[in-house]
């Protein structure tokens, strides 16, 4: 599983977040975890000549790298921050250098913002997820950052984060499993 940090600002909790829920990820047991900060990733914004869709080769080395990560990857997590009720453009370009290495594979959520907790920015997404051919969770864990940050930065999750962490993780055990069965037939 990769655990993907869609914040790539100066100053963000994204990684603090990220590294909490890897951690979560890696007692969970049920996966092999590897947390991609998009922020060390540094993708420029979208520059391979070819299309997506054709599943290169690509022309890049940065893109070769991003593609052979996810493709060894039998599910994701996104840790994705609001930002003016939408989700990172960071998050959408790293979506959009990649078509088929996406397929079959499900995703869940771990965002975080203020009002909403990132929940306007997960319903966002769901419908991009949904045309690169991957089953998002319908359950994510919402983080309010008032809620869950102390003025001196320090990330406190709560007993019912941790236990939508712990409910996500089971589901998407259970979807992994059965979407890698998938795509063993489908690649057939």
């Amino acid at each position: 599983m990769n655990v993907v940090i869609a914040s790539t600002r100066p100053g963000r909790i994204g990684h603090v977040i990220g590294d909490w829920f890897a951690a979560a990820a890696t007692s969970h047991g049920g996966f092999d975890v590897r947390v991609v900060d998009l922020a060390e990733l540094n993708l420029p914004f979208h520059d391979e000549p070819g299309q997506p869709v054709d599943g290169g080769p690509y022309a890049h080395e940065h893109t070769r790298r991003w593609s052979e990560a996810t493709d060894a990857a039998d599910a994701f997590v996104f840790v994705m921050p609001e930002y003016n009720r939408g989700y990172s453009a960071p998050l959408k370009n790293a979506l959009d250098y990649l078509y088929r290495e996406w397929h079959h594979k499900p995703a869940g959520f771990v965002s975080y913002g203020m009002s909403s907790a990132g929940m306007r920015a997960v319903e966002q997404l769901k419908p991009v997820l949904g045309a690169l051919r991957m089953v998002p969770l319908a359950e994510s864990v919402n983080i309010g950052l008032r809620q869950a940050v102390a003025d001196d930065g320090t990330f406190m999750p709560s007993a019912p984060m941790r236990a939508a962490a712990q409910g996500m993780l089971d589901e998407l055990r259970l979807i992994a499993e059965l979407m890698s069965a998938a795509r063993i037939e489908v690649r057939a």
